[in-house]
């Protein structure tokens, strides 16, 4: 069992639970809160007895308290994007996906794998308006140089420049992604199954909110399908769709002045697919920089650019989780951190799949078990 973990998680569980210190004292019979405050520091060790005592005044069990691999109170917190999702359902995955980046926070350290110094923001409020969210997702596109197709290297950078943990997952349905904050480290998830356009979208959408979290905390639960979004919401979008459609970008796509309704269909759909983005959403977004009128954008049928004009299947998913988060996996297994069994238990697969998600990332992988 590991000392350290033992105040930090009782912390957590204590203000999930809303209890103060003084409250959490009159459970454990101490005569103050500061032997509370004490063993949340770190500074006074808990016995065998008051470990177990813990897990009776908490309901919950010791390896809530000695499991590295989860997530435990308000260690992580989410904010997820999905449609439907009821509260158990959502839970009982968070449970999972919280295993995934605490296994990360835990084991990147152990290989070496360096932590960001600092956390980035953007000077953003709740009281900005579209238009200053919109400007910092086109300065953003400009300052980490994302390019001719922005969407292509989102991701790259979201976890080279700013340390944000970024995994591709096999989501229930109705999620779409999430945003997690630790007190040291930041993840999004996305669902991989989703139409690459939505992906990348909710990819930016995900990074709005870990940039702004400390000003404009997101809500645990966000129905992704709402028509009237909250505002913060709605910042988000305006900072998405600048980042993945510049300006610049989809001004050089030319006129579309005396286009009927059928051919800017056409033109948004094959634009779409040359950004990474849905029409849906390059519809929006040239409408919103008044590319197009409003009343034109309304006038395009959902039918003709759903899924970007394509009836086929859809485009393959991209491999579970990325290429950064299954570098420290492997590290880990080769400097005997993990066994493979246990890497293979920790992502939720089986022994056999290990290997064959490892070359899909093109990692080279020892598999003792």
């Amino acid at each position: 069992m590991t000392q350290p973990l033992f105040g930090p998680r009782i912390k957590a569980m204590r203000e999930s639970r809303k209890l103060t210190q003084e409250e959490l004292a009159r459970h454990f019979g101490f005569k103050d809160r500061q032997t509370i405050s004490a063993i949340e520091t770190g500074e006074r060790r808990l016995s065998a007895e008051e470990l177990l005592q813990a897990a009776q005044v908490f309901g919950t069990t010791l390896d809530d308290f000695t499991d590295p691999f989860v997530l435990v109170g308000d260690e992580g917190r989410f904010s997820w994007r999905q449609t439907n999702v009821v509260s158990e359902r959502l839970m009982a995955f968070e449970r999972g996906a919280g295993r995934w980046i605490a296994t990360f926070r835990t084991i990147a350290p152990q290989v070496g794998h360096p932590a960001p110094l600092l956390r980035r923001t953007l000077p953003l409020s709740s009281k900005s308006t579209f238009e200053d969210a919109s400007a910092a997702g086109e300065r953003f596109a400009a300052d980490f140089a994302l390019g001719d197709v922005p969407a292509r290297r989102l991701a790259e950078v979201m976890e080279r420049d700013f340390g944000i943990l970024v995994l591709m997952v096999d989501a229930i349905d109705g999620v779409s992604g999430a945003a997690c904050r630790l007190p040291e480290l930041d993840a999004v998830l996305i669902n991989r199954r989703e139409p690459e356009g939505r992906r990348n979208f909710d990819l930016a959408h995900e990074l709005f909110h870990v940039l702004t979290w400390q000003a404009m905390p997101p809500h645990h639960s966000e129905e992704a399908g709402e028509t009237s979004k909250s505002h913060v919401e709605r910042l988000a979008n305006s900072f998405a769709s600048a980042v993945l459609m510049p300006r610049a970008i989809v001004e050089s796509f030319g006129d579309w002045a005396g286009m009927d309704v059928g051919a800017i269909a056409t033109k948004l759909n094959r634009m779409a697919d040359a950004l990474a983005v849905t029409a849906s959403a390059l519809r929006w977004r040239l409408a919103d920089i008044k590319i197009i009128p409003q009343g034109v954008a309304r006038q395009v049928p959902e039918a003709a650019i759903r899924n970007n004009g394509r009836t086929g299947a859809a485009r393959e998913a991209p491999p579970p989780f990325s290429r950064t988060f299954l570098e420290v996996m492997a590290r880990a297994q080769e400097e005997g951190h993990l066994s493979t069994r246990r890497a293979a238990s920790l992502l939720g697969i089986t022994l056999d799949d290990l290997p064959e998600l490892y070359q899909a990332h093109g990692i080279d992988a020892t598999m003792d078990l």
